[in-house]
């Protein structure tokens, strides 16, 4: 397996200049990775870099937590889409998560989801095992076509990669059909191998250079 083909490229940092995300996308289209995920305000110019690549521009909305209103929520899912993205990656309110507000949160993912293909994450560091399940459920039903563990600047994403792994067992009981994006701390060959293994179809990193370095290494 080519690990290209699964990783979304990230770059989410706040500090990030135009120079930046640009050099994102030459990594993007040099070595061929899944797409490039990146903040809203980068989505235009990720999708014009991106052109004819044959690499998807994806948006990370509402981090960390998803506490943004519904009725903001879909404005800048809705300006994604016309400013170019081919995908989203939504935070789950996770606050409702945590309190059991599931009405709630499939109301809001289920109008979402009508707007471009969706990954919805659902802050697995913050939630139990039995959480972890019935998000994952959630997510199904709101016709999402991914479940995601975390975003890369997590609070709780110092969790160990062997818990992620474990994470990624439970997100496929409850979603089962759906594809599973893990991200956070995957830093090596080593570590996408753990995590496919684990039931991953997508890999989030902002490491997927070096990923791929160390890969054509060891194929040598």
């Amino acid at each position: 397996m080519n690990p290209a083909k699964i990783i979304d490229h990230t770059n989410i940092d706040p500090k990030a200049r135009e120079k930046d995300i640009k050099k994102t996308c030459q990594e993007a289209k040099k070595y061929k990775f899944r797409g490039v995920c990146c903040n809203p305000e980068w989505v235009r110019l990720v999708h014009n870099e991106l052109k004819s690549a044959g690499v998807k521009t994806v948006v990370l909305i509402d981090p960390p937590m998803g506490l943004s209103s519904h009725s903001k929520r879909v404005e800048m899912c809705k300006k994604a889409k016309k400013d170019g993205a081919d995908e989203l990656d939504i935070v789950m309110n996770i606050i409702d998560m945590k309190y059991g507000r599931y009405d709630d949160i499939l109301k809001d993912l289920k109008e979402i989801c009508k707007i471009l293909p969706t990954k919805v994450i659902i802050g697995s560091g913050y939630l139990t095992d039995e959480e972890i399940k019935k998000a994952s459920e959630i997510v199904k039903k709101a016709g999402a076509f991914c479940v995601k563990t975390a975003t890369e600047k997590d609070p709780l994403e110092h969790i160990e990669l062997k818990e992620k792994a474990k994470h990624l067992k439970i997100m496929r009981e409850g979603a089962p059909g759906l594809k599973i994006k893990a991200s956070g701390k995957i830093r090596t060959y080593k570590d996408l191998l753990m995590m496919v293994e684990a039931g991953a179809d997508i890999i989030g990193t902002s490491l997927g250079v070096e990923i791929m370095k160390q890969y054509k290494r060891k194929k040598k």
